[in-house]
């Protein structure tokens, strides 16, 4: 069972404390793992992240190091400042490591960050402990102790880590070490990654057809249209192939379908479509191209029996045209061909203005 959050109020763990109540004293094996793998270096700075009364906070200090620590609750510090007044090398902040700036921490960073029976209580674990690794001085340790949900009984699994999110505790780290302290995960971490990898889940079940509309038009701005072998008109176009995008297909299927030559830096994508056929999401890009050479011709006589060119107002009067040409020209010329059915439509400012800069 994956273990999640606990969500409790600054006041509810001020009360918690002022109430004389605490947590798992600090057991001789952590303070031997602590001795054995962070000693203090010389001007050695620790960070305590949920310090709670102060136990090990105190005995960090006691280790040689100046230790900030911080707990978000205000009854814990009171009873902390209390236990520990003689204690030298000790400053307390009340802090809330999630949420609050982090202003008053040591500009020059920790050589030692310890996060004690409170990772559980954190709800961006990944974040917060990223953000407390850019803190680590070169050399610096990371040490989370923690509940281990296999060793928590059932009631009280929330305030435990189970084994995936110490496994994401530990992506990152070119260094990880892991102890136990009689039933706690003690984990020592070391020089925090700085890179990712993207990934793939696997191949994604097929579900839409992505294909480009290709608008083009002549001196006298009437569009290039088909007569398809199924009887209805249609823009220059095609489906994109693996590696190219949407202006390479329109340059690419407009060579192929009517002769015309263009330019992919003349080829701008204007809006993209996506409606819904059958079961099938169909995704159209309007691939609007504004200098070209040539004459049209059918080079495709199993697709075209002939090329066109028609003025935008007589679009309404041609019969049969291709659904998604047809959104392709609504989208280029809005109003050329009312009532159609409504599609997504995702236009491109900048394709706009690309386009106006081009014919100035």
């Amino acid at each position: 069972m994956r273990s999640a959050p606990v969500a409790y109020a600054r006041s509810d763990w001020s009360r918690h404390y002022q109430q004389g109540r605490g947590f798992r004293p600090l057991r001789e094996v952590e303070r031997d793992l602590l001795a054995r793998h962070t000693p203090a270096p010389d001007g050695g700075r620790a960070l305590e992240v949920g310090c709670g009364t102060g136990e090990l906070a105190a005995h960090l200090a006691g280790l040689g190091y100046e230790v900030d620590a911080l707990d978000f609750a205000e009854g814990a510090l009171t009873r902390a400042r209390k236990a520990h007044e003689g204690v030298e090398g000790l400053r307390w902040l009340c802090l809330d490591i999630e949420h609050d700036d982090p202003a008053d921490l040591d500009d020059d960073g920790y050589d030692l960050i310890t996060m004690r029976l409170m990772l559980a209580f954190v709800r961006d674990r990944t974040r917060v402990v990223r953000d407390l690794a850019a803190r680590l001085r070169p050399g610096g340790a990371l040490v989370v102790i923690t509940p281990v949900a296999a060793n928590t009984p059932a009631e009280r699994r929330r305030i435990a880590l189970d084994e995936d999110e110490l496994a994401l505790l530990t992506e990152g780290w070119n260094q990880v070490e892991r102890h136990d302290a009689d039933g706690l995960a003690f984990l020592v971490l070391r020089e925090s990654a700085t890179s990712f990898e993207a990934v793939e889940k696997g191949r994604p079940q097929p579900q839409a057809v992505l294909g480009a509309c290709v608008v083009v038009t002549d001196d006298c701005g009437r569009v290039l249209l088909g007569r398809s072998t199924r009887g209805v008109w249609e823009l220059p176009g095609g489906r994109i192939e693996t590696g190219e995008c949407a202006q390479e297909t329109a340059v690419r299927e407009l060579a192929e379908e009517t002769g015309l030559s263009a330019h992919l830096d003349d080829a701008y994508l204007l809006t993209i479509l996506h409606d819904d056929l059958a079961d099938v999401r169909r995704v159209s890009a309007v691939v609007r191209v504004t200098a070209w050479t040539g004459t049209p011709q059918v080079r495709e006589p199993h697709h075209f029996t002939r090329w066109e060119w028609h003025p935008t107002h007589t679009l309404a009067s041609l019969g049969a045209v291709f659904a998604p040409s047809a959104q392709a020209l609504e989208a280029t010329w809005p109003g050329v061909l009312p009532g159609l059915p409504r599609v997504h439509a995702y236009a491109l400012a900048e394709a706009l203005t690309a386009m106006g800069n081009a014919h100035e």
